[in-house]
């Protein structure tokens, strides 16, 4: 008697079709048109000098201190990185202030300025040149930064001793007390904080002054 065996029998699975020849080279990649790398790099261009351009006119630019008034902290010639981006102006911090209302002697046209924020609105300021010292509210500051003792200016727009630092406005001082001109002086004063450019936060020439101030 013949056996008869009722097991369902596997079926094979169809296989798909072998990609055509011509089809394979369409998946190949094209050859670049030319002209397409020179286009590239163009866009990149464009976009590295937007970015720049963004860069230093809305978080951070460069500077060149011009004279003696910051000295030893800077020095004529160095170039500074400034910060400008959400920075609000702090007692202690050196910045950059563009006056261009005034025009101090030897000054051909307003110009930027380097010096250091003394106190900021609200605050009261007042100097003893018989001590060589600077108080804000009353508390005298402690300076280790200036470059000698201050002695009483010559100037007689400098002969003013107390001041009361306006809202939105900053005193501001050179380091070398005895060769700056700054608030102080009746034809500067306060400055009102939308002059300030920014902090300065980088030293990067000449290279022995590079680093972070």
């Amino acid at each position: 008697m013949d056996e008869y065996n009722d097991l369902p029998q596997a079926e094979e699975t169809p296989q798909p079709p072998a990609p055509a020849e011509d089809e394979a080279q369409e998946e190949q990649e094209q050859p670049r048109r030319p002209g397409a790398g020179f286009y590239e790099w163009l866009q990149l261009f464009l976009g590295c000098v937007v970015a720049a351009v963004v860069l230093f006119n809305c978080v951070a630019r460069l500077t060149r201190v011009d004279g003696d008034s910051m000295d030893n902290t800077l020095q004529h010639g160095e170039i500074l990185l400034i910060w400008s981006l959400g920075y609000s102006p702090q007692q202690g911090d050196v910045v950059v202030l563009n006056k261009t209302p005034v025009i101090l002697p030897g000054w051909t046209e307003p110009r930027a300025i380097v010096k250091r924020v003394i106190a900021t609105g609200g605050q009261t300021v007042d100097i003893d040149y018989g001590s060589g010292a600077v108080y804000v509210d009353g508390q005298r500051l402690d300076e280790p930064y200036i470059k000698e003792e201050m002695y009483l200016p010559y100037s007689a727009t400098m002969q003013q001793t107390h001041w009361v630092v306006p809202e939105g406005s900053v005193f501001v001082m050179g380091d070398n007390r005895n060769g700056s001109t700054d608030s102080r002086d009746d034809r500067l004063g306060t400055i009102d904080a939308d002059y300030i450019l920014g902090k300065a936060v980088f030293a990067l020439w000449p290279m022995e002054r590079f680093g972070s101030l």
